[in-house]
């Protein structure tokens, strides 16, 4: 690692590592059809079926994958954002439900609507850019106060306290034992579902993907004099930065989000042209353009007061046991159920 940082530098080894990871995750994402919206959706309906068991899989191997990397020694997570900064309850309680209302109105989280653009999903397209702009006014414009206050409505220190297996008294070994039989679990189900092996496999590679983000940025920190922030998959923040780099700068910023982004498209296009399924979808009557962009300002402000959507606070903060993370994704999963309850067929 310090041969290829002395040769290209810590910050185009972040847009490869972002790179390849979005590459990983879109491709695998569009061939799974990996979907929070979509998994609690039929959760709602009272049908526990195919989307719900996908989205199982890549939690699991998510959380499996990288609390077995911290467990024997190859990972430290405690400097990551999600754990070792102050974190909201409060933020995650509000963010996670408005989030949970968001996906539903515009049928996609952040993840997904970021795949579906791919393959030449117009409404997408115009939803992602709203989040993304309600998401850069939450974070430094207009919205930001209100984000501000919510947010210091009820905190908790970072360190330790805020991993949920601290607060839990359970050690990292029990950790990964529960996360094995939750996924031999999930497969049975999945199988149940009649889901076909490429599904399954493409859900596992959509959690390593997870793993290989946490793994190499925290191999380029340790191997760098230079401070360099571990992260992994989240979909908020990168989308900003990426839309304001190229908007405001002749040469965008290289960092591992501006890689994870256009990776993401570039890996969920491959898959979608390879399968034929590449082409233009416009708004029509009965997907109203109003619902899609109030969806999109609902997730770009919640994801911003949670912390991440429901990849980056769902599965990434998921991983790593960030207390805020857990509360995040179960306030999203009742924010969605109660709003497909409420819309019914019209969800």
């Amino acid at each position: 690692m310090e041969t290829l940082i002395d040769q290209f530098g810590e910050p185009t080894l972040l847009l490869v590592i972002g790179l390849v990871t979005g590459l990983v995750f879109g491709a695998n994402a569009y061939n799974s059809r990996f979907c929070l919206r979509a998994a609690t959706a039929e959760v709602a309906s009272g049908v526990a079926g195919p989307r719900f068991a996908i989205w199982l899989i890549v939690f699991l191997s998510a959380l499996f994958a990288v609390q077995t990397s911290i467990w024997v020694g190859l990972l430290d997570v405690t400097e990551a954002r999600q754990l070792a900064s102050v974190g909201s309850l409060s933020g995650a309680l509000i963010g996670g439900l408005l989030f949970g209302v968001g996906m539903i109105l515009a049928r996609g989280c952040a993840s997904r609507l970021l795949v579906l653009s791919a393959s030449g999903n117009l409404r997408a397209i115009v939803t992602g850019l709203v989040l993304t702009l309600t998401a850069q006014a939450a974070l430094r414009g207009v919205l930001s106060p209100a984000r501000e206050t919510l947010f210091g409505l009820w905190t908790m220190p970072g360190g330790s306290q805020r991993e949920l297996s601290t607060v839990l008294s359970m050690p990292r070994g029990v950790v990964v034992i529960v996360a094995i039989a939750g996924l031999f679990a999930a497969l049975i189900f999945a199988k149940r579902q009649n889901l076909r092996n490429r599904e399954i496999i493409s859900a596992f590679l959509v959690g390593s993907a997870i793993w290989m983000g946490w793994f190499f940025t925290y191999l380029l920190a340790q191997s760098s004099f230079e401070v360099v922030t571990m992260q992994s998959v989240t979909f908020t923040g990168p989308s900003t930065d990426t839309l304001m780099s190229l908007i405001n700068t002749v040469s965008p910023v290289q960092n591992f989000g501006t890689g994870l982004v256009p990776g993401v498209f570039l890996g969920a296009l491959a898959v979608a042209v390879l399968k034929g399924e590449a082409r233009i979808q416009r708004f029509e009557p009965n997907t109203p353009m109003e619902r899609y962009l109030l969806g999109g300002v609902f997730m770009g402000f919640g994801a911003m007061l949670a912390g991440g959507c429901a990849v980056g606070a769902g599965v990434t903060g998921g991983a790593i046991l960030s207390v805020t993370a857990w509360l995040a994704v179960f306030s999203m999963w009742v924010g969605a159920t109660v709003t497909k309850v409420a819309l019914g067929s019209r969800a």
